[in-house]
């Protein structure tokens, strides 16, 4: 990855942005949208800076001589962060980030995607957070509480987020929903390439508790997977694996 993707809540947060124009003012609307007060460069308590200006060289050294991180408009080789395009619905964000390569593909697949996230995934949201203690009164265990969330959402699921009347089954779901047993199941790789994965193969990867790995396995493969999920490397001879939840073992040809 060339950045880390973070949201950071702004909320009553002061946020300065130095500038004057068209540029300018869109940075001031994102940030008041986001709940931030938008304050200028005299502020002390800022800890982020946006600057939009045609020579921003003087504003920027002052700005990093007192260690604020600075987005520069237009300019991704000045910036300490990049702004992604972003897709709302209700608590659900979607942010299309190219590290500064091109503001215009990000738009162009978050707009892709807006047309593929239907309207109800919000209140879906909203009521998965307000379901949280029920949730935890079903299925007190963390992992079996996992797994009946992964089985509902996956694809053709009662909770399917690209399904736009998941969000009024949810009551039903959280009655008679029911957690997947643990599985293990083994994985040959075709080539090193990630893109060659299979969408069973990516699931896999993306629900696994623990991965145990030929160390012949590229990191763009491991990439795929949970970034919470156990990793072990997979030894000569080694035999059952004792584990209490999702096992994938994966080889390399």
């Amino acid at each position: 990855m060339h950045s880390l993707p973070l949201f950071h809540r702004l909320t009553d947060q002061p946020v300065m942005v130095v500038g004057e124009g068209e540029a300018a003012e869109a940075k001031r609307r994102l940030l008041e949208r986001a709940g931030a007060v938008v304050v200028g460069e005299d502020d002390p308590r800022a800890r982020i800076a946006f600057i939009a200006m045609a020579d921003p060289g003087d504003c920027l050294a002052r700005l990093k001589a007192r260690g604020l991180l600075v987005n520069v408009v237009d300019r991704p080789e000045l910036c300490d962060f990049t702004t992604p395009s972003v897709l709302e619905r209700g608590p659900v964000l979607v942010a299309v980030a190219t590290g500064g390569a091109s503001a215009g593909l990000a738009k162009a697949l978050r707009l892709r995607l807006e047309a593929l996230l239907p309207q109800s995934l919000g209140l879906l949201a909203q009521g998965l957070a307000d379901a949280r203690q029920r949730l935890r009164e079903k299925w007190s265990d963390g992992g079996e509480r996992r797994r009946a969330l992964d089985a509902a959402l996956a694809d053709g699921g009662m909770l399917d987020p690209l399904d736009e009347g998941s969000a009024a089954r949810l009551d039903q779901w959280l009655v008679h929903g029911e957690a997947e047993p643990f599985w293990h199941h083994d994985m040959m790789l075709r080539s090193d390439d990630p893109d060659d994965l299979s969408l069973r193969e990516a699931r896999w990867l993306g629900q696994a508790d623990l991965i145990v790995h030929d160390p012949a396995v590229p990191p763009a493969i491991l990439a795929r997977a949970r970034a919470d999920a156990a990793r072990s490397v997979l030894e000569a001879g080694q035999g059952a694996i004792a584990h209490s939840g999702n096992v994938l073992v994966i080889r390399r040809r």
